[in-house]
Order: structure tokens, then C-alpha cells, then sequence
């Protein structure tokens, strides 16, 4: 009997980690397409519909609830029912929602069809990043995980361009019906290329735990989604706060003391993945999503710029995003998670801080570079975190990790909108005017920035020597 060499397993081992990775790849991909690609099209839709363009925001908030609801469960699915099972069922969902929202003939219709996609959605997230958690060594990680983090910098430059193409040319219906053929794709690929696999002891379903975590990310993110909507009323906001902060309060209450969590807690007291999600993880992340949301404001309110040239400037920031890939895995195997999230957490934050000093007379040139600069270092922190917060995660906690991590995610990027218009709104009113100027966005970019230079910092806290085994970064004695 002829044994196989060891380096052969090895580079097996690796390329299944990497072929797992871009079919998860994929699949986020279309997930996150379909959520860029609508905002194009929402005033043609509510004209098919009959209705107020306005109205058809009930089409992002109901997907953005029904994702809220179901995320806690996405871990015990993949645990009882096998992750590859539960990610074509996610597929298949999201798939056949698409296909119903491009065939919905009202609103009703539409809201229902946009209710499965979500729960599509809510499970496509967490198993997707569970499968290349289970299929990646931890050396292999940094790779898989640059990988699976492609599509949330590459679908915001394509989505609203080829929305407002396919709506121009065709009609808002192939906006939904574009994801046919990746969604077929992804389901075949998933079947062929993916191994199966279970948890051998799966634990009953914490019924308490999946009310109590579900109602209170749902009031949370609703809340949050409210503020940036300032004309919808502030104490419904506020309740929907309170309401979403202490139902959370009791919900981690409750898995702290059940014998059968839902979701298991015990991720928290690793470091890496604390910081990398729930404290500088989070604050960081705040200004990270705040910046996409507040530059084409800039551009085209305070720079008085068309949606075109505001759309040029912002795809340099998104190339710059792209641009950073190649270069994340040999930097932080050169210098190592630590260095490399404080530095280059500091040069991000900073280049928000620089988009307070630009006007409409600052060279376009110049411009430009900061939107690459920005998108660069905006690139390499959003790996290196996404990395970083499984790098010391045992196999046990990979499920609640992830669904944890997709949570706090979520909040994230409702909480960074959220604070930056905020901030915007804050400053209209106290300078007494009834709409936004120059100055507004220059108090916003500065305080966002500080917001990430707080949480840069604070990366100080991890040791020289963390996620060493996955970067490969190789210390001095």
C-alpha cells in the first residue's frame, strides 16, 4: 500500500479550502448584487406597481427584517441539518424569490417574494462563512477569507450602474431575473464541489433563545434604519431602541444561562474574535460603512455634482477597494495582524478625515487619489478583520461565531448609516438651516474618522503574536 505524500494532501487540503471559498464567493456575490442593484430601479417599479416611489422602500425594509429574524437560527440549521444542505436551501430560496419578485404584478406580491428573499438571504451569510471555516486550515484561512470578501467591495462598483442599465434598456424586471443564472450556478456547484457535512451530536432547538435574539436584532436594525430617516418620527425610533436593546439584554441573558444556547457565547472570550466583532471590530466597521453612504452625498449635494460625474469619483473609491486584494495576504504575512490593523486602521481613518478638506475647487486629480487611498486602506482593514475574528476559534464555536459575527455585521452597517446621518442632521439643525451644506459633511467625515482612529488604536490590545498561525507572520525573537 503506497502512502500518500503529506504535501500532496496538503496542496488537495488547499485547493478544496480555495474552490469552497469561490463558490461561497459566488453566492454572496448575487446576495449582494440584489441588494445594490434595486435602489436603481425603485421609482420605475412603484410606477408598474401603481404607487409612490417612496412606498416601495417597504420592499428593502421587509428584506432587512426577515434577514433579522432568521440569522440567529442559521447556525443550529447547519449544525442539524449539514451546512451544504442548509446553503442550497438558501440558494434555491433566494433564487426562487428572484423569480417571484420579477414576476410580481403589486406591491403584495412584491413584499412577499422580497420577505423569502430575505430569509434566503439570513441563512446564505453564516453558512456560507461556515462552510469555508469548515473546509479551510487554518493557514489557508487568510486566502479563503480575502476571497469570500470580494464580493461586499466588487458589487457595490457594478450593481447601481448595471441596475440603471438593465432598467434603461430592458425593464426593472431583469434586475431579479439576472440572478437565474447564478443562483442555477451556485446551486450545481454546491452540489458537485462541496462536501457534505453534520454535527454529530446536534443539540434541541432554544426556542427562548431564537424569540428572544430574533426580536431584538429585528427592533435593533429597524430602530437604527429609522434614524437615517428622520422624517419618520424620533420617539417611534427611540422605543424601537430601547425596545431592541433590552430584549437583547435579556436574550444574552437567557443564552448565558440555558444548558442548550442557541447561540454559544463562549466566542466573546477569545480576544481576536471580541476585538475583531463586538468592540474595535464594531466602532471600526461603524466608519467603514458610514463612507460609502456619505461620499456620493458629498459629491453630488455638497459638491453640486451630476449622479454621473458623483458615480465616477465613487468608483475610484470602489476600485481602490479592489485594487488592495492582491496585496492584503503578503502584508499581513509580512507585518502581521496587529501592526498592519492599527497602521493601516490609522491611514483609513485619517483619509476620512481628509474628505472634510476637500470643495468643489480641490483638483479632480486629487480627488481621486483620496478615493483610492481611502478604498485601498478601507480593503485591507475589512479583510484583515474578517480574517483575524476566526483565527482562534475552535471547531465547536465555528456556527455560533459566524451567526454572532453576521449579527454584529448587520448592526454595523445600519448603526454606521445611522450614526452619519445623525450627525448630518445634527449639524443642519444646529446651524438653523433647512437643508445640507458643505459644512454638514465636513463635521460628519471629521467625526467618523475619529470614530475610526479610536477603534485603530484599540487594536493595540492584541497581542504580537495573534493569528500569527493563519497570516503566517513569522516573529523575531
Amino acid at each position: 500500500m503506497t502512502a500518500i505524500p503529506e504535501s500532496e494532501v496538503s496542496s488537495k487540503t488547499a485547493t478544496n479550502s480555495r474552490r469552497v471559498a469561490l463558490i461561497v464567493a459566488i453566492a454572496f456575490f448575487m446576495q449582494l448584487l440584489d441588494s445594490t442593484i434595486i435602489s436603481t430601479s425603485l421609482p420605475q417599479m412603484g410606477a408598474s406597481f401603481g404607487v409612490p416611489a417612496v412606498a416601495m422602500s417597504i420592499g428593502i425594509t421587509i428584506y432587512m427584517l426577515t434577514m433579522a429574524v432568521f440569522v440567529p437560527l442559521s447556525g443550529w440549521l447547519a449544525d442539524r441539518f449539514g451546512a451544504r444542505n442548509i446553503f442550497l436551501v438558501a440558494i434555491a430560496l433566494f433564487t426562487l424569490a428572484s423569480i417571484a419578485c420579477g414576476f410580481s404584478q403589486n406591491l403584495t406580491e412584491f413584499v412577499a417574494a422580497r420577505a423569502v428573499q430575505g430569509l434566503g438571504s439570513a441563512l446564505m451569510t453564516p453558512v456560507g462563512r461556515i462552510l469555508v471555516l469548515r473546509n479551510a486550515s487554518k493557514s489557508e484561512l487568510l486566502n479563503a477569507t480575502a476571497l469570500i470578501t470580494w464580493p461586499a467591495l466588487f458589487a457595490p462598483v457594478v450593481g447601481p450602474v448595471l441596475g440603471g442599465f438593465i432598467t434603461t434598456a430592458l425593464s426593472w424586471h431583469w434586475n431579479f431575473f439576472i440572478n437565474i443564472p447564478l443562483g442555477l450556478a451556485g446551486l450545481v456547484l454546491v452540489a458537485r464541489f462541496v462536501p457534505g457535512d453534520r454535527e454529530a451530536e446536534s443539540k434541541p432547538l432554544d426556542w427562548s433563545g431564537f424569540f428572544l435574539t430574533s426580536a431584538g436584532l429585528a427592533s435593533l436594525l429597524y430602530g437604527l434604519e429609522r434614524i437615517a430617516h428622520a422624517e419618520d418620527g424620533v420617539l417611534p425610533t427611540v422605543m424601537l431602541l430601547a425596545l431592541g436593546i433590552l430584549i437583547g439584554w435579556l436574550a444574552v441573558r437567557h443564552l448565558l444561562r440555558t444548558p442548550h444556547p442557541l447561540l454559544d457565547l463562549s466566542s466573546f472570550k477569545v480576544l481576536t474574535f471580541a476585538l475583531s466583532t463586538l468592540s474595535a471590530g464594531t466602532i471600526f466597521r461603524v466608519a467603514i460603512n458610514a463612507t460609502p453612504f456619505l461620499l456620493p452625498l458629498l459629491f453630488q449635494v455638497g459638491f453640486g455634482l451630476s449622479p454621473i460625474d458623483a458615480g465616477m469619483m465613487i468608483l475610484a473609491y470602489f476600485l481602490g477597494n479592489l485594487g488592495m486584494k492582491a496585496v492584503t495576504t503578503p502584508t499581513l504575512r509580512r507585518f502581521g495582524f496587529r501592526s498592519v490593523m492599527v497602521v493601516n486602521g490609522v491611514v483609513a481613518s485619517l483619509s476620512i478625515i481628509a474628505c472634510a478638506a476637500i470643495s468643489p475647487q480641490t483638483p479632480q486629480a486629487l480627488v481621486v487619489a483620496l478615493m483610492l487611498i481611502a478604498g485601498l486602506s478601507r480593503s485591507m482593514q475589512f479583510t484583515a478583520l474578517n480574517t483575524l475574528a476566526f483565527a482562534d476559534i475552535a471547531a465547536t464555536q465555528r456556527s455560533s461565531a459566524a451567526t454572532l459575527s453576521s449579527m454584529l455585521q448587520q448592526v454595523a452597517m445600519l448603526f454606521g448609516v445611522a450614526v452619519a446621518a445623525a450627525i448630518l442632521n445634527l449639524s443642519q439643525i444646529a446651524r438653523g438651516q433647512t437643508a445640507l451644506d458643505l459644512v454638514d459633511f465636513r463635521i460628519a467625515f471629521l467625526a467618523i474618522g475619529v470614530i475610526g482612529l479610536v477603534a485603530a488604536f484599540r487594536f493595540l490590545a492584541l497581542p504580537r503574536t495573534a493569528g500569527a498561525e493563519v497570516s503566517g507572520h513569522a516573529l523575531e525573537n
